[in-house]
């Protein structure tokens, strides 16, 4: 039996196992630094918060959709966590030739509504560990938890706001909660001069662990449609950008995100206008009403972007603080 023929039975096998009960589960393909492994990135959470490595069939007892991905003959090794697989392959074809059927029966498997881990047969069960970290506004805590949390960065500033998060609508009715903000593996929360944070942190220490703990949806699946944050989106609106923006958009990226979001926050792009040369930017988080914000924007980013692009910035401005 030819190579072909072996993979085109499984490929029948695996297809077997998809109900036609549809869902709206995307998959797209991302290369890794080890050309054997390739990820297959899911546009939503498809466990609670975990992460499972399997080495065969037998391991993958746990994981339907791990053993569907083993009768594939050139699958050697299957790592499923919070929002992708990630599938290593042995020697005898290469990812260009199957990689996009792959990523086809990961997403109708998704869709047809089967389990990716039967959480009963999960021998072991890692807690969930928050803690709590100051920010350089003293109306904000970062809540840092030891699992990914979001895709995206999510700003919620209204229990209305809020219906896209399970979690952040739970936060807001507490009272003293102003704003949520969602990075990768922390939130940040504003809260109301009428509270004191030794009198709540650990109160909300305890109830967002116990709540990632128990697996909770903590943000919609349909959230980053309809923000317009899922990548084919992000990278569309970025194509259609000038030269210009483009450039502070990297610039920001590269040098200037990961210093905010060690303290809590978050910098957004929204627009740039080569005529004033105004740059205007989105403070998220702990940045948004910080009071240090205004030296950070004029000394810091202002002066970078003035240097890195010269002649084409002159100021920069938040508008919304």
């Amino acid at each position: 039996m030819t190579k072909k023929l072996i993979f085109i039975l499984a490929c029948i096998t695996f297809s077997i196992f998809a109900k036609k009960k549809m869902s709206n589960y995307t998959v797209s393909i991302q290369e890794t630094s080890n050309t054997a492994i390739l990820k297959f990135e899911i546009n939503q959470f498809i466990t609670q918060h975990q992460s499972f490595e399997f080495n065969n069939v037998d391991e993958a007892k746990a994981s339907p959709l791990a053993q569907q991905l083993f009768y594939l003959p050139f699958v050697k090794k299957v790592y499923v966590t919070s929002n992708f697989i990630a599938i290593e392959r042995y020697d005898i074809v290469q990812w260009d030739d199957v990689k996009t059927e792959v990523a086809e029966q990961i997403e109708t498997y998704l869709n047809s509504g089967e389990s990716v881990i039967n959480q009963d047969q999960v021998v072991k069960k890692t807690a969930v560990t928050v803690y709590a970290e100051s920010t350089p506004n003293p109306s904000v805590l970062k809540f840092i938890a030891n699992k990914k949390l979001v895709t995206a960065s999510y700003e919620f500033t209204t229990i209305d706001e809020a219906k896209l998060s399970p979690l952040a609508t739970e936060l807001f009715h507490l009272p003293f909660v102003k704003s949520v903000f969602f990075a990768e593996n922390y939130v940040s929360i504003t809260k109301y001069d009428v509270a004191d944070w030794n009198e709540i942190t650990i109160e909300l220490r305890e109830f967002i662990r116990s709540y990632i703990e128990d697996g909770k949806q903590i943000v919609s699946p349909e959230a980053n449609e309809i923000l317009e944050k899922t990548t084919e989106k992000i990278e569309a609106n970025f194509e259609a950008l000038d030269d210009t923006s483009k450039e502070i958009i990297n610039i920001l990226e590269e040098y200037v995100k990961p210093a905010v979001a060690s303290d809590g926050g978050n910098i957004q792009f929204e627009s740039y206008d080569p005529n004033t040369k105004i740059v205007k930017v989105i403070l998220q988080g702990a940045c948004s009403g910080c009071p240090s914000s205004t030296y950070t924007l004029k000394s810091g980013i202002e002066n970078m972007l003035k240097e890195m692009l010269k002649g084409k910035v002159e100021t920069v401005e938040a508008i919304n603080g």
